[in-house]
């Protein structure tokens, strides 16, 4: 773990994070060959934290998401102690590329450079789409002079085709520009009766935005998380989420609930009109009210009326049909989410033998939620 020091943050506020070691400006000696000609590209690594005009940075990009902000990044540094590198790509002061990446380091998985952890898909955001093989051999001189082992990027927008994908997912966005209600005319019928069932039965939806509601959908995370056979991220994260982005007005909390229960809980994020669905939890033994579903349904309907053009559904794992199907009857558009690994060593794209986690899944199924909370806590610091 680096030594911390106080920062002030944008709004003059005191905040607690890793100690920045020296961190270079690194420049071209020498016109890149891919480079629009007598431009070399400048690359200045940035602290998101303590630079006031990172967000006004991506904010000027359309594709920007609550993923590429200084608050997210602020809720890992505050989580897991690790060091912002944001790179920002210059040809003769004219941005060419915004690339989040944080330092992760960790004596049992070594010192890597993500983009990003913990975040399902964070693409690079990219001006200039000529620059993209200089853009990427920056971010691997980059990886060297930190000595990182290797570079991972959680997208396939600057990496070549003959790269092999070191991890595949399915991604699924949702068009809100519609409506909500032409949207829900375009769900999947079992979508639609799944809605007005829990309609039915009266069950109570909220968007909030209070520590409360967190808690409440916390205690659901850790059971979901149990019957997923995986331990629940610690508690801090979640305190660091709703303190830099829930609070702010960067996401909100639907939660519903029946009899005075909270049985169903969601998490969402959203910054300019691009929209997440982060997390999402409920009580299995009230499975029958539909209450997931309305949570969803009551989260497009507020987007959709907020002028969120958008929602990313998240991350599938490839071997997850049924969670496929789900949010494809949903009426979202699916479409590969591809993870590339860029080793230092061996200076190629690598792809990591795959492991099975089956026999964990049962472990962490057998165990206490309490138990499993405290496997999350030591777990998670050496993960992405």
């Amino acid at each position: 773990m680096l030594p911390a020091k106080n920062l002030v943050d944008n709004s003059g506020a005191q905040v607690r994070t890793p100690l920045l070691r020296a961190l270079p400006r690194v420049r071209t000696d020498l016109t890149d060959r891919q480079s629009s000609p007598g431009r070399p590209l400048e690359v200045t690594i940035v602290n998101p934290l303590v630079e006031r005009e990172w967000d006004e940075w991506i904010d000027s990009h359309p594709e920007t998401t609550a993923f590429h902000s200084s608050a997210w990044a602020r809720v890992l540094v505050e989580t897991y102690g690790h060091l912002p590198c944001y790179l920002r790509i210059c040809a003769q002061g004219e941005v060419v590329a915004l690339i989040p990446i944080i330092e992760v380091q960790s004596l049992l998985t070594k010192c890597r450079g993500v983009c990003l952890p913990f975040t399902d898909h964070c693409a690079p955001l990219l001006f200039d789409a000529f620059n993209t093989a200089a853009v990427i051999d920056k971010m691997r001189r980059v990886a060297r002079e930190r000595k990182w082992n290797y570079l991972e990027v959680r997208d396939d927008s600057i990496v070549s085709d003959e790269a092999p994908a070191s991890e595949q997912f399915y991604g699924h966005d949702l068009d809100l520009r519609p409506g909500a209600k032409q949207l829900f005319a375009g769900f999947e019928s079992s979508v639609q009766r799944a809605i007005r069932k829990a309609q039915r039965s009266q069950l109570g939806t909220t968007v909030e935005s209070t520590p409360e509601a967190m808690d409440s959908f916390y205690r659901l995370h850790a059971r979901t998380r149990r019957r997923h056979g995986a331990p629940p991220q610690p508690r801090r994260f979640f305190a660091n989420i709703q303190r830099n982005m829930i609070e702010p007005g960067f996401g909100f909390i639907v939660r519903v609930e029946s009899g005075g229960q909270t049985v169903a809980a969601a998490i969402f994020f959203r910054r300019k009109t691009n929209a997440i669905y982060k997390f999402g939890a409920s009580d299995e033994r009230v499975q029958e009210l539909r209450a997931n579903n309305l949570a969803i349904w009551k989260a497009i309907e507020f987007l959709a009326d907020s002028g969120v053009e958008t929602l990313d559904f998240g991350r599938t794992a490839k071997d997850n049909e049924g969670l496929r199907r789900f949010k494809r009857s949903w009426g979202a558009t699916e479409k590969p989410i591809n993870y590339f690994k860029f080793d230092i060593a061996t200076n190629t794209w690598v792809t990591p033998p795959k492991r099975d986690l089956h026999f964990h899944k049962e472990i962490f199924r057998a165990l206490p939620i309490t138990i499993n909370r405290l496997a999350g806590a030591m777990i998670y610091p050496h993960l992405d």
